[in-house]
């Protein structure tokens, strides 16, 4: 196992190499003015009045920046930018696109894993208890909520709760915090530790702040959560259905081993198999889920901000936010495959 971690490790940097060299394919059919943006690090006006000069003064200005080099040295030149920190400057966040990530990611990870965690072992549980009670009561409530979350649009759940638990119950606020609740976390009475609110709050013992966030929060990360936890719940139930009918789990039953043993020690660490490789589809489906729903929610995370970055034309912050994207993607896939020499002792990767 050790030896297939570090090969599966070593590879890490040719994937990444293979996802930047896609991003900047798709770039070099951009014109030279939004190509420029790439490289500087202030706000680019020389951009707007470069259309202004002479073609002597235009071929210094790209001459500079090397577009007029050959493909694989403007790849490698854009390379090394990348690994100085340097993304370019976004126009719609006006700073770096560096400085604008690092400044809305907190936001975006907050809701991320409070979303992953209920989504995961809640499927998994509840996949399972389905399975185990086939065609009872817990079982057709399940296939209910199941089918329902599976069958609606992300945008569509977020509009209807936002409607309801906002609109007419005026309990879920949209946004990340109340306004009074952000004139104190953006003060000088307020440390901010890690930009996580519910994380801060806690340090800063500003309980009040805690249960705003909180309240901010539970709309987002169920519409998040929910649409993703249908398909998984899905996957784990037919996968657990499959492995209580094989001869190994009949056996473990004949030999009168307690019902909870056969299905916790036999049954579920099988069944997991197949819902370890959707989980990593769905870490994925999140990234893309959580443009959707920082939209719906006004929930001012990097989702949020790849949105209007879009709308706006703002290249090299959706360049920016698409190679962290990728580079996210590629992580998972690592972790997704250790998971399985964990879950299952019988997967070799000699």
């Amino acid at each position: 196992m050790l030896a297939y971690i570090i090969r599966r490790v070593a590879l890490l940097p040719l994937m990444w190499l293979a996802a930047t060299l896609i991003i900047f394919i798709v770039m070099s059919f951009l014109g030279p003015y939004q190509r420029l943006s790439l490289y500087l690090r202030s706000d680019p006006e020389m951009i707007v009045s470069a259309k202004h000069l002479n073609d002597e003064q235009r071929q210094r200005i790209f001459e500079k920046y090397g577009l007029n080099d050959p493909f694989y040295v403007q790849y490698f030149n854009w390379l090394g930018q990348v690994f100085q920190g340097n993304f370019g400057w976004s126009k719609t966040a006006q700073k770096p696109v560096l400085d604008a990530l690092v400044e809305r990611l907190p936001a975006t990870l907050e809701l991320t894993l409070l979303s992953i965690g209920p989504l995961i072992f809640l499927a998994i549980w509840m996949g399972v208890k389905s399975a185990v009670y086939q065609n009872k009561f817990l079982d057709h409530v399940t296939r209910f909520v199941a089918i329902t979350g599976y069958s609606l649009p992300s945008f569509v759940f977020a509009i209807f709760a936002l409607v309801i638990f906002y609109g007419l119950l005026d309990w879920l606020p949209p946004g990340r915090l109340s306004l009074w609740a952000e004139h104190i976390v953006y003060s000088s009475e307020f440390i901010r530790y890690t930009g996580l609110n519910l994380v801060d709050s806690i340090l800063n013992e500003r309980w009040d702040i805690w249960w705003d966030a909180f309240k901010h929060l539970i709309l987002p990360v169920v519409s998040l959560s929910y649409l993703s936890w249908a398909g998984l719940l899905r996957v784990t139930r037919s996968s657990m259905l499959e492995t209580l009918q094989q001869d190994y789990v009949v056996t473990a039953h004949a030999k009168g081993l307690p019902e909870k043993k056969v299905i916790k020690k036999h049954a579920r660490r099988n069944a997991l198999i197949p819902v370890l490789t959707l989980s990593g589809f769905v870490i994925v489906g999140l990234l893309t889920g959580v443009f959707i729903i920082e939209t719906v929610f006004n929930y001012r995370g990097v989702g949020f901000w790849a949105v209007d970055a879009t709308l706006k034309f703002d290249v090299p912050a959706v360049i920016g936010i698409t190679l962290f994207t990728a580079t996210l993607i590629v992580l998972a896939n690592l972790i997704i495959d250790i998971l399985y020499t964990i879950f299952d002792p019988r997967v070799r990767y000699d």
